[in-house]
């Protein structure tokens, strides 16, 4: 499997992907918003988009779909409810199913609400496993959830699924917000070594060759999987201080979710 990650430089700081059979060249299309530069990728190398893939309905990942079909005819797939939300949808997708790209390229369908109720996320197995996580699970954050969106169903997402993923598993989001992301968890948990240490790389940085990180580094310096940390409760309980000593950890994501919406 070739992944290949598209900046595209936008005021939304997309990411858009392309995923292709090293063997037939064929592609799966990941949030095509920038239909221009993900053609241009894709005829460079000679491939050929054959599907695309909407993570989930919002403009800033639909946008591009039908530029991308009327210049390659690919089959667009989304989730299965997605149909009212999204024009034109050719397969909708639920748990556990498969889309085949080419050869030798699977990828599994996670239904991962909490960003919006129809949210898919696709991981690979493999030595190296991959996650494309839309806009549940990004860099050292998570996905908001006021567009048609719910926080506790984000939280049993990211507790019931995501947290259960493979410790080496690299992570792919839909957008780069790296740098602010870590600010908000040294401003939630000051001595986090992790994000100290990741944080003067990535700042100012050219998203084009941001790093990708694994979910064993997310752990270490996203906050929203550090629901069990003395220091994050402790800070968590300035800003709340009605909270209990030992809150429980599906509190602690709520009201860290709730911060980060204005911070």
């Amino acid at each position: 499997m070739i992944v290949e990650r598209i900046w595209t430089g936008n005021a939304y700081r997309n990411f858009n992907y392309l995923i292709a059979c090293p063997e037939s060249g064929e592609v799966l299309a990941i949030d095509p918003l920038d239909h221009q530069k993900c053609l241009a990728a894709a005829k460079a190398k000679g491939w050929q988009i054959t599907q695309i893939l909407n993570t989930h309905e919002h403009q800033d990942h639909t946008g591009g779909n039908a530029a991308m079909i009327a210049a390659t005819g690919a089959k667009l797939l989304a989730h299965h409810r997605a149909g009212a939300r999204i024009a034109g949808v050719d397969r909708g997708l639920k748990a556990g199913d498969v889309i085949k790209v080419g050869k030798r390229v699977e990828l599994e369908c996670m239904d991962t609400p909490g960003h919006t109720m129809c949210h898919i996320c696709l991981r690979s197995h493999g030595d190296q496993p991959i996650l494309f996580s839309g806009d549940t699970l990004f860099n050292a954050g998570a996905g908001n959830c006021h567009n048609g969106g719910d926080p506790n169903e984000l939280y049993a997402t990211f507790v019931d699924q995501l947290s259960k993923l493979p410790e080496n598993t690299r992570i792919y989001p839909g957008h780069d917000y790296i740098e602010n992301n870590l600010r908000f968890t040294l401003a939630r948990e000051p001595d986090n070594v992790a994000a100290q240490a990741l944080l003067p790389s990535v700042a100012g940085h050219d998203p084009a060759t941001s790093v990708v990180t694994t979910l064993k580094e997310e752990k270490e310096f996203n906050t929203f999987f550090r629901l069990t940390s003395p220091g994050v409760i402790a800070k968590l309980r300035e800003s709340f201080p009605e909270l209990p000593e030992h809150p429980d950890a599906k509190t602690v994501f709520v009201k860290l979710r709730e911060l980060r919406n204005t911070w």
